[in-house]
C-alpha cells in the first residue's frame, strides 16, 4: 500500500474546512458548529449512577500511566505530578488514573505501579492528595468519581529491570506468538495459576477501597490478559471455549469482590479488535496474512478487519447481570494494531504509517460506542478515541453528548499535553493552541525504548529532560 498524503487537522482552519474534509474521506462524525453558551453545554451536565452517586460533568480522564514508578512499584514525583493534573483538569470522572499491576509478574514495564499491602499507604496518599487538589481548585469533590485500574499485562508483561519479556499467555496465537518471538515450547497459564491470579485481583480491589477509591476497573482491553480471555476460544478447560467460560475470570473476580470489599467494579473494554497489522514495503500498516477465517480476535469478523459486535453485546448483557454499570469503550491494541486503538498521523517507533486518515479511526470509535450505548441505555458508557480531533474536539464532543451517543467523553494523551482542556472547554475559554496534542506519539515511543512517558514536544517539564534529546535522536534514526 503506497504511503498516502493525509491532511493534518491543524491545517483545517474553519468548521467548513473540517466538515468538508470529513465528507471527502467519508468519515461520519457528529459536529456542532456553534458551541453552546457557557454553562449551557451538555458537556457540563451531571450524570447520576444507579448507585445514587452524581458525577458532575461528562468529561472523563482515561488511565495514563507514565512508566515512571520505582522499580518496586511505588509512585514518584513524576507520577504525583500527573495525578495532580488529572485532579485539576476539570473532569469529574477519573477512570482508573493509572494501570496498576496486581502483582509483580503482571507489570507491562519495570516501573509500573503495584498495589499490595506494603504499598497501601502510598496509594492512600495518592488518592487523598488528588481529592485535596481537586477541592482546592473546584471547591468540592462531592461530584467527583475516582477509580483505580487493576491489570495483569499477560503476553505483554515486562516486569524486571532487564526489560526482558516474560509473557503470560492463555493460548497459542497463530500470529502474536511469532510476532513477539515466543518460544515454541512456551506454555499457557494453567487453570490453577489463573485461580491464584483471581485472588490477587480480589485482594487488590479491597486495598483500593481501603485507600479511598470509589471503584476499580478490571482491565479487559489492548491485548492485556483480561482482553485475551475474551478471544480464548481455542483454550481447553474452564477458562476457554464458550463465552461463559471465557467470562469466568471476570465473573469470579466480581463474585469475590462482592463477598469481600464490595467496591464498585467497572470494565475498560476493547469492544472490537482487528487482526495484527504489519509494515509493508512502504512502512504502511497492512493486515498480517493469516488463514481465513480469523478466529483469534474479539468483536471482529472472519476477515480480521471488520467489526462484528454480536458477541460484544452478549458480553455486555452479562455485565448488566453482574451489576457492572461503568463501562469504558476502547478498541484493538497498541502493540499490534495501534491505528485502531489510538488514531494518529505520527506512529510510535515500533508502529507503522497509518493505512487510513486517522479521522476514519476516530469515527469508528465514536460510532461503535454509539451502537453499544443505544443497545445498553442503562450502562454508564465512556467513549474514547477523541484526541486526534485536536481543535475540533469540543465541537464533536458536545454533539456526541447532545445526541446521547455516549455518556462521557474520555480523554487520554490529550491531557498529557493539555491537562486543563476540560476546564477550558466548560468555561468557554479559547483553547491554547500550543498545548493541543498533535499525536506525535512520543508518549509511546519513549516507554518502548525504556524511558518514562510524557509529552516531550509540548510539555516544558519533559522537554527540559535529557530524555527529550535522546528521544529526538532515536526517532531521527528510525524515522518511518
Amino acid at each position: 500500500m503506497a504511503k498516502q498524503k493525509i491532511t493534518r487537522v491543524a491545517q483545517l482552519k474553519s468548521a467548513a474546512d473540517f466538515t468538508n474534509h470529513l465528507s471527502t474521506i467519508e468519515a461520519d462524525l457528529p459536529f456542532k458548529e456553534q458551541l453552546s453558551e457557557v454553562g449551557q453545554s451538555s458537556l457540563g451536565h451531571s450524570f447520576q449512577l444507579k448507585s445514587g452517586k452524581t458525577i458532575g460533568n461528562r468529561f472523563c480522564i482515561l488511565p495514563m500511566e507514565g512508566w515512571d514508578g520505582t522499580l518496586d512499584g511505588l509512585p514518584t514525583e513524576h507520577t504525583k505530578r500527573r495525578w495532580h493534573h488529572f485532579a485539576t483538569s476539570g473532569a469529574k470522572l477519573l477512570w482508573g488514573c493509572e494501570a496498576v499491576a496486581v502483582r509483580h509478574d503482571g507489570r507491562a514495564n519495570p516501573n509500573q505501579l503495584i498495589i499490595n499491602e506494603k504499598h497501601l499507604p502510598d496509594f492512600k496518599d495518592l488518592y487523598e492528595q488528588l481529592i485535596t487538589d481537586h477541592e482546592e481548585k473546584f471547591g468540592s469533590s462531592s461530584d467527583l468519581l475516582v477509580g483505580l485500574q487493576l491489570t495483569h499485562s499477560g503476553r505483554f508483561s515486562v516486569p524486571d529491570e532487564n526489560r526482558k519479556r516474560k509473557p503470560k499467555i492463555l493460548y497459542k496465537h497463530s500470529i502474536l506468538d511469532k510476532k513477539f518471538q515466543l518460544a515454541k515450547d512456551h506454555q499457557p497459564m494453567t487453570d490453577g495459576e489463573i485461580d491464584e491470579l483471581i485472588q490477587d485481583f480480589i485482594e487488590a480491589a479491597a486495598l483500593a477501597k481501603e485507600a479511598g477509591f470509589d471503584f476499580v476497573d478490571i482491565k479487559h482491553c489492548h491485548g492485556y490478559l483480561g482482553h485475551e480471555f475474551l478471544s480464548a476460544r481455542n483454550r481447553d478447560g474452564k477458562y476457554g471455549g464458550s463465552l461463559e467460560n471465557r467470562l469466568r475470570f471476570l465473573q469470579s473476580i466480581v463474585n469475590g469482590v462482592k463477598a469481600t470489599s464490595n467496591i464498585q467494579i467497572g470494565v475498560r473494554l476493547s469492544a472490537f479488535d482487528f487482526i495484527p497489522f504489519q509494515k509493508d514495503e512502504d512502512n504502511v500498516g497492512i493486515p498480517t496474512t493469516n488463514g481465513i477465517p480469523y478466529t483469534e480476535g474479539f468483536g471482529v469478523d472472519a476477515t480480521g478487519i471488520g467489526i462484528e459486535l454480536s458477541e460484544t453485546y452478549e458480553l455486555l448483557g452479562h455485565f448488566e447481570k453482574m451489576g457492572i454499570e461503568l463501562v469504558c469503550i476502547t478498541a484493538g491494541s497498541p502493540y499490534y494494531n495501534p491505528h485502531v486503538t489510538r488514531p494518529a498521523i505520527f506512529p510510535p517507533s515500533d508502529g507503522y504509517l497509518p493505512p487510513e486518515d486517522p479521522l476514519v479511526g476516530v469515527a469508528r470509535h465514536i460510532n461503535s460506542t454509539q451502537q453499544i450505548k443505544s443497545k445498553f441505555p442503562n450502562l454508564a458508557i465512556v467513549g474514547s478515541g477523541y484526541s486526534y480531533l485536536q481543535e475540533w474536539l469540543p465541537n464533536v464532543a458536545e454533539a456526541v453528548i447532545d445526541k446521547k451517543m455516549t455518556d462521557f467523553i474520555g480523554l487520554g494523551r490529550m491531557v498529557l499535553s493539555y491537562p486543563n482542556m476540560p476546564n477550558d472547554i466548560l468555561k468557554g475559554n479559547q483553547l491554547v493552541r500550543g498545548q493541543i496534542c498533535r499525536t506525535f506519539s512520543d508518549c509511546t515511543t519513549g516507554p518502548r525504548i525504556g524511558m518514562i512517558s510524557g509529552c516531550f514536544p509540548l510539555d516544558s517539564y519533559y522537554k527540559k529532560m535529557p530524555e527529550a534529546t535522546e528521544l529526538k535522536a532515536y526517532k531521527k534514526e528510525v524515522r518511518l
